[in-house]
């Protein structure tokens, strides 16, 4: 299940109540694009901003309407009792894995992390991917504790940030975090504008927060990065420069949002507040991008 693209949708709120339509109209369109696996209730899904209710039932529409496709839901919480709360809601939901991210308010040493991350394991049967988002989180893994994590039973994936640009360089990286953890755990690329850079580098999946809107357009360059046409995959990610400058600028969250607004797949302002979104300025940069690169 942890590899080729995991797409992660917006969860988009309406009267800041989750839009179950809207959703769910993600989720199926996420299926019928041929997605490897729907993420649900990650960063692009605004999982710390919902309640444990919210997350219940998002976590089970996920499942309900992703039909064949894999559904892994994120289960983040400040807190590790509410972490194990969360990953027995995810499997009553039906889901196949979590994805978890190291939340706090105060920082987190790597012991914390770990021990966090044991807990987990050692509470349910469901794999885990390793979610290092540094972004949003605050806290960077090191190489040694991804190979300590690693070892804990149940471990399945680790999602890593951005690669350098240099492929010498992120090959280096890729290949000095496969050196130190067991052949079954994955690793995969997240940051929109180096998946495919991350892919060629030796990733084994892409986190997609694009992927969650324009699945097309992610299954097209993962699938040429997948079957070895590297030279093409990276013409069509260098032809998506002006989108990836506006994730650069803006951040992923705020464009996706815009862009799955201006589509019709989400309502307007659909991001939880206090999330305001772009402007209006910024969103008709974001139009103009997508009409210019014919992504409707």
């Amino acid at each position: 299940m942890f590899t080729g693209l995991s797409a992660f949708p917006l969860t988009p709120l309406h009267d800041d109540q989750v839009d179950e339509k809207a959703f769910i109209g993600l989720v199926q369109r996420l299926a019928a694009a041929g997605v490897d696996s729907i993420t649900a209730l990650g960063s692009t899904g605004s999982y710390a901003y919902l309640s444990r209710e919210e997350r219940q039932r998002v976590a089970r529409l996920a499942v309900e309407h992703a039909g064949d496709v894999p559904v892994f839901a994120g289960i983040g919480a400040l807190r590790t009792s509410h972490v194990l709360a969360h990953a027995d809601d995810a499997a009553q939901a039906g889901a196949s894995a979590l994805l978890l991210a190291p939340m706090s308010y105060q920082a987190l040493t790597e012991d914390d992390v770990f021990e966090l991350f044991r807990a987990v394991t050692e509470h349910t049967d469901l794999p885990v991917i390793v979610y290092d988002n540094p972004g949003t989180t605050h806290f960077s893994f090191t190489t040694d504790l991804y190979a300590r994590i690693a070892q804990l039973p149940g471990i399945a994936s680790i999602k890593i940030p951005a690669l350098p640009a240099n492929s010498a360089e992120a090959r280096k990286k890729v290949q000095e975090i496969r050196s130190v953890i067991p052949e079954n755990v994955t690793i995969g690329i997240s940051g929109d504008q180096s998946a495919v850079g991350g892919l060629k580098a030796g990733c084994d999946v892409w986190y997609s927060v694009i992927g969650g809107t324009l699945p097309d357009l992610a299954v097209k360059l993962t699938r040429l990065a997948q079957n070895g046409d590297a030279n093409e995959a990276t013409k069509e990610s260098v032809r998506l420069a002006p989108l990836w400058e506006l994730n650069a600028e803006f951040g992923s969250l705020r464009v996706v949002a815009a862009i799955a607004e201006y589509l019709g797949l989400a309502p307007e302002k659909c991001l939880p507040l206090p999330i305001q979104g772009l402007d209006e300025e910024q969103r008709a940069r974001v139009k103009t991008a997508v009409d210019q690169l014919d992504l409707t």
